[in-house]
């Protein structure tokens, strides 16, 4: 062991589903891919502007093939199941209108980084997603006060 803090304890069972107001989430894998390059790439400005995701170079202005999409959904199901980051579909019904990322900083801080997007013609659901998740982190996971980093809305 290198001294690491393990992002969740070893014992804590990620959850993988939440029931929102008008949304669920699911763990994003790769079954996921044609739904979900389609909600972000028809809302590349909305996403790019979004609390969160402004002055980030994602989603890239030029897209993304189909797999190369499929290939960063691998990465996040992967690191779901190292427990390294947990990545989210939000979805309605089975259409995905978002998604929810919930990564460890990289500046070794021991913050949580969170951000969540959707789509722009789902834009109202922005503001009950961030209420329900920031709720759900706080209720249902184990993060001390103060580590979450989840821009407001």
């Amino acid at each position: 062991m290198t001294g690491e803090v393990a992002f969740v304890p070893e014992e804590f069972a990620v959850p993988l589903e939440l029931l929102g107001n008008g949304f669920r989430l699911e763990p994003l894998g790769e079954q996921h891919n044609e739904r979900d390059l389609a909600a972000w790439s028809g809302s590349i400005a909305h996403v790019r502007a979004t609390p969160g995701f402004q002055g980030r170079d994602w989603p890239p202005l030029e897209g993304m093939s189909a797999e190369a999409n499929r290939a960063d959904l691998a990465r996040h199901a992967r690191d779901f199941a190292a427990r390294t980051g947990f990545t989210y579909s939000v979805l309605e019904g089975d259409d995905v209108i978002g998604c929810l990322y919930i990564y460890p900083a990289k500046d070794g801080s021991g913050q949580v980084h969170v951000s969540s997007w959707v789509r722009a013609d789902r834009a109202e659901l922005d503001a009950v997603v961030h209420r329900t998740v920031s709720r759900w982190l706080v209720d249902a996971w184990p993060f001390e006060a103060g580590r979450v980093v989840y821009a407001s809305r």
